[in-house]
């Protein structure tokens, strides 16, 4: 490997590695991806859980951050066994994990991307029942495959960075997949762009926002060493039993007071409201001990759509739909 190389990028041909692989050389580094496919952004092919592969490409190199992106995802559930997700999601990074603590001091950074699709049920209390309040200390209840893998390579991240000292974070990202939602029930209650602009409220974050977030952990992790952190939108909501219940029975009068232009901003767009919000993600850590500061919030975005302006970022319209599958898999991949 090129001696200038300093970042390793896994699942550079998904969403979260392309966007990666785009915006982390305009703030000083230059990484280097990998992926199982081919793509103008991956540098080498490979899988993440040939211990051979990726030995090869850690020694002798100046790699000092690795962030690690690949996964198999939720859409994957239906059409990848549960064997696969073992292999990609607990021992890929089980490896990674290894081949770079074996590196010793060299490794400043260990990134996993894990979801917060891993709190499973815990994200869903019954209806008439208050809007859950999500953060780092609410303890997953994975309802898949997806979450088990995720959650079980969360502590394997958790063992080695406490058996070797390398500084290691974990970052759960919440929604930022382009394509509808799988639901399709909230499919047909509003359009996407509506949904996707209420979302960023409590469980979307846009791509820009999760790479600024890497690149605040590659600058922070020696210092912390281990830390699990929320990567979402700022909610606008504020924690307390009322807003909570508000927002299970009656979720536009809370987006109307915490946002009072977004009403007119809906009407014009011909946009409407949730009938229910079930949860809300607090990445209030993250901002106070990262020095994350997203960009992409909700009151922002409404703001924007208000003046006409593209809601998304620059990085997430140059990465676009990717897909998940080979061939058109329902809503998740259009081939």
């Amino acid at each position: 490997m090129d001696p200038t190389y300093n970042v390793l990028v896994t699942g550079s041909a998904g969403h979260l590695g392309t966007a990666l692989m785009l915006a982390l050389p305009a703030v000083g580094f230059k990484p280097f991806g990998i992926d199982i496919l081919a793509s103008p952004t991956t540098t080498a092919v490979g899988n993440i859980s040939d211990r051979a592969f990726i030995n090869k490409l850690l020694q002798g190199s100046n790699i000092r951050h690795i962030i690690h992106a690949a996964t198999l995802h939720k859409p994957h559930v239906g059409s990848h066994t549960k064997e696969q997700f073992v292999e990609t999601n607990i021992t890929g990074t089980l490896v990674l994990l290894e081949e770079a603590a074996g590196l010793g001091k060299q490794i400043e950074s260990f990134q996993f991307l894990s979801t917060t699709s891993s709190f499973g049920t815990a994200l869903s209390p019954k209806p008439g029942n208050p809007a859950a309040w999500i953060d780092e200390t609410v303890v997953p209840q994975p309802k898949n495959i997806y979450g088990v893998t995720k959650v079980a390579a969360e502590d394997m991240c958790f063992l080695v960075q406490k058996q070797t000292g390398m500084p290691v974070l974990v970052l759960r990202t919440s929604r930022f997949f382009p394509e509808e939602d799988d639901d399709e029930d909230r499919r047909n209650a509003l359009g996407d762009a509506n949904l996707k602009v209420l979302e960023l409220s409590y469980r979307r974050v846009d791509l820009e926002d999760i790479v600024s977030a890497c690149v605040c952990g590659m600058a922070k992790a020696k210092a912390i060493g281990w830390g699990r952190y929320i990567i979402s939108a700022p909610p606008p909501f504020s924690r307390d039993d009322a807003t909570l219940a508000a927002l299970d029975r009656d979720p536009t009068s809370v987006f109307q007071s915490v946002a009072p232009g977004v009403d007119a901003v809906f009407k014009a767009q011909g946009w409407g409201y949730l009938r229910r919000v079930d949860r809300v993600y607090d990445s209030s850590k993250a901002v106070r001990e990262l020095g994350w500061s997203p960009k992409y919030t909700f009151e922002k975005v409404v703001a924007m759509v208000g003046d006409g302006q593209d809601w998304h970022s620059e990085l997430t319209v140059k990465v676009g739909k990717k897909g998940y599958h080979a061939v058109s898999t329902g809503v998740y991949t259009q081939r």
